[in-house]
């Protein structure tokens, strides 16, 4: 298997970057667009609020986030100094059951402000985690305590999430999972999550500055080197023979979006960006793959030795992980893989007829002379404001873009019109990603999605969770230079 742990292929130098990083238009959706379509049915959809917390243990876990030296280049090279979570380079996991509480007191002895999102959980909003519109940042030396009760289980991530300060707190190396298991979970021999990030390094293995203007205006900080579960790729997992998997993957980066392919496995998509959907099998056995995105996946080994990998589709192919059965066969019987439950807080139906709609455009960025193929992209204008949504930038105290009463379902036909592949993400909900005639949706449901330069699409979702929440890009650089705008349920 082909692979590259230093040298990624598209990977910004430090005078310029590449001509693009972008997916193609595949990935707006995973399946093609007539598989599950949904009809529209004619009657707006009851609210379905999001259940109170449920009592909280009396005390909170611990989580320290601060300096750490890990080994991600092989010696002679030094470790490199990062950020992890309570002295560990690999990214916590942290689990609850479905229906209990989760009491979390975060310290932050990192040198900058620092807050932590719940990316996918439609939480409480004052929980959300986005420092300088949800909460106050958690400043150098303090501390703060997250106490929710996850509404849905399921698969999500911690990033961190500070407006105009987000870059460095993630590619330093702070990220993790938080797993909401199901209270009747499907049977299984190994649960295994997979988080990918990528670091940009020097030669001597250290971190590279950050604030590159040019980066933050075109495809992000993309790293040179990927770990997966703070371990440089491939993660090596030994299987015994006809052992039932639980892949829960994760993609952590600040900036770098692939598309992965199961190599030598037969996989099956059980939930995506957390939320269960009808079982199916990855078209010609690959997944988009952008910064925020999360599959659930289950896998069947063979009675036989076999070997495969998931595989991140970087230049000539880079190994994330690798399988490999070992040891005495699984023994007994199982029921055939199937879909891990429904969660019936989200609605069967979006209904789409009363909707109250919004138009979003996306601009901003640098340019590409189209001209002058061969040319870098350039931008010369202001390097905090470099993107914007229907003309304004996102900033701390800006009003809401619009606001809707709750239980109101609400498309947005979103127009990205930069030179750039855009990744988005839904804070506090869950959306179907419409067709283009409004005549059904994707058979899933999505926090976080890839809208590629020059293309319109159009999202719906139930609007049943109070407060202000953020559609803001996950692309981290992107994010602090202005690509972010809120809305409002009363």
């Amino acid at each position: 298997m082909p692979q590259n742990r230093s040298g990624l292929p598209g990977t910004a130098s430090e005078s310029g970057v590449s001509r693009r990083i972008v997916l193609g238009a595949a990935a707006l959706s995973l399946l093609p667009s007539a598989a599950g379509a949904q009809p529209v049915p004619s009657q707006p959809v009851p609210s379905q609020p999001v259940p109170s917390p449920a009592a909280a243990p009396s005390e909170p876990r611990s989580l320290v986030a601060g300096p750490f030296k890990a080994r991600l280049k092989p010696e002679p090279a030094p470790e490199t100094a990062i950020w992890s979570f309570d002295g560990k380079a690999q990214p916590p996991v942290i689990r609850v059951r479905h229906g209990d509480a989760l009491r979390l007191k975060v310290d932050n002895r990192t040198e900058q402000p620092l807050s932590l999102h719940w990316h996918g959980v439609r939480n409480r909003n004052a929980m959300d985690g986005v420092g300088g519109v949800t909460q106050a940042p958690i400043a150098p030396g303090d501390a703060f305590t997250y106490e929710f009760t996850p509404p849905d289980a399921g698969t999500f991530l911690i990033r961190p999430l500070v407006v105009g300060g987000s870059s460095g707190l993630s590619g330093r190396g702070l990220a993790g999972f938080l797993i909401v298991e199901e209270t009747t979970p499907p049977p299984i021999d190994r649960d295994i999550p997979l988080l990918m990030q990528d670091w940009r390094l020097d030669e001597g293995a250290a971190v590279l500055p950050f604030g590159q203007t040019t980066f933050a205006a075109t495809s992000g900080r993309l790293g040179n080197l990927v770990t997966v579960n703070g371990r440089p790729a491939p993660e090596s997992i030994e299987a015994r023979p006809n052992a039932r998997l639980r892949l829960r993957l994760a993609n952590a980066c600040s900036a770098r979006a692939t598309r992965i392919r199961f190599d030598g496995l037969k996989v099956y998509v059980v939930a995506v960006d957390g939320q269960p959907t009808d079982t199916f099998e990855p078209l010609r056995a690959t997944l988009p793959f952008g910064p925020g995105t999360r599959y659930d996946l289950l896998v069947d080994m063979p009675t036989s030795a076999v070997s495969g990998a998931i595989t991140a589709l970087i230049g000539e192919g880079l190994a994330l992980a690798t399988i490999t059965t070992k040891g005495e066969p699984v023994t007994g019987t199982r029921p055939p893989i199937g879909p891990v439950g429904v969660n019936r807080l989200l609605p069967a139906e979006v209904k789409l007829q009363n909707a109250v709609r919004r138009d979003i455009a996306i601009t901003g960025g640098a340019r590409i002379d189209k001209a002058k193929p061969e040319a870098e992209p350039a931008y010369t204008g202001d390097p905090t404001r470099i993107w914007a949504l229907n003309g304004t930038s996102g900033a701390a105290g800006q009003a809401p873009l619009f606001t809707v009463k709750r239980g109101q379902v609400v498309v947005l036909a979103i127009k990205n019109e930069t030179a750039f592949t855009q990744g988005l993400h839904l804070h506090g909900h869950a959306f179907r990603l419409l067709h283009n005639l409004d005549d059904g949706w994707e058979p899933y449901w999505l926090d976080t999605f890839q809208l590629p330069e020059g293309r319109t699409a159009r999202i719906a979702f139930l609007a049943d969770n109070p407060g202000r929440w953020l559609i803001s890009s996950a692309v981290m650089e992107r994010f602090d230079t202005g690509l972010w705008t809120s809305f409002e349920v009363t």
